[in-house]
């Protein structure tokens, strides 16, 4: 934390060989508040080993934590709402301490961070899903084709056709759909029923009017073309 309230704080980011599931806590007030610190930060995740380190040189009425979780998920996430809160009237200082990391706790933190890193990358996946059964990651799934033509019987095809036919027929010939009501009010509005009402009567003028040229041929006028000819 900076000493100046006009200092912006520091900002840093850990990756994955920084972050562990072990834990240092610093300025733990010297008070014999051991198992009051074991139970606040148990409830971030299960605790498997919590004691105080005092080789560790520290601040005066001050004590040192070392604090080790069964996941790395569950530290993270005690560290980041823990660091600086405030515990007894002082403000808790903790950091991961990777360097009491085994082989087998690298190599675990390693594949556990892997696993997240594809399940965000695929979220669709089941659970059960490792990259060693299913091959690549990426790799999308193909549906199978579908049969040639060849091999489905005559029969079937010619008995598809047919009733695909029978039900066009059916379609054309009924009379509820050929049959629609011009006359119907579609809008709530009257005023929007007066416009389709007015727009219908000037179609249908303009139908009957043509109509009654075409019955006529002497009646409609030659059409002149007027282009000009290069």
């Amino acid at each position: 934390m900076p000493q100046n309230k006009d200092e912006l704080p520091a900002i840093r980011v850990y990756t994955v060989c920084d972050e562990s599931r072990y834990l240092i806590v610093r300025n733990v007030p010297a008070l014999g508040c051991g198992d009051e610190l074991l139970k606040l930060f148990g409830s971030y995740g299960e605790i498997e080993e919590c004691k105080p380190m005092d080789e560790e040189d520290c601040e005066p009425f001050t004590d040192i934590y070392w604090i080790k979780f069964f996941q790395v998920s569950n530290a993270r996430f005690a560290k980041r709402k823990l660091d600086e809160f405030v515990f007894y009237g002082n403000r808790l200082q903790v950091s991961y301490a990777p360097h009491f990391e085994s082989l087998s706790d690298m190599k675990e933190k390693l594949e556990g961070r892997r696993k997240e890193v594809l399940a965000r990358l695929n979220p669709g996946r089941p659970k059960g899903y490792t990259s060693h059964n299913q091959g690549v990651v990426n790799e999308s799934f193909v549906p199978p084709a579908p049969p040639p033509s060849s091999c489905i019987p005559h029969q079937m095809i010619s008995k598809q056709s047919e009733h695909a036919e029978s039900e066009q027929s059916s379609h054309m010939n009924d009379p509820s759909l050929l049959m629609v009501s011009s006359n119907q009010e579609y809008f709530p509005s009257p005023s929007m029923n007066e416009t389709v009402q007015l727009v219908r009567k000037k179609l249908e003028k303009i139908k009957s009017s043509t109509k009654h040229l075409d019955a006529q041929p002497g009646l409609k006028k030659p059409r002149v073309d007027n282009r000009r000819r290069i």
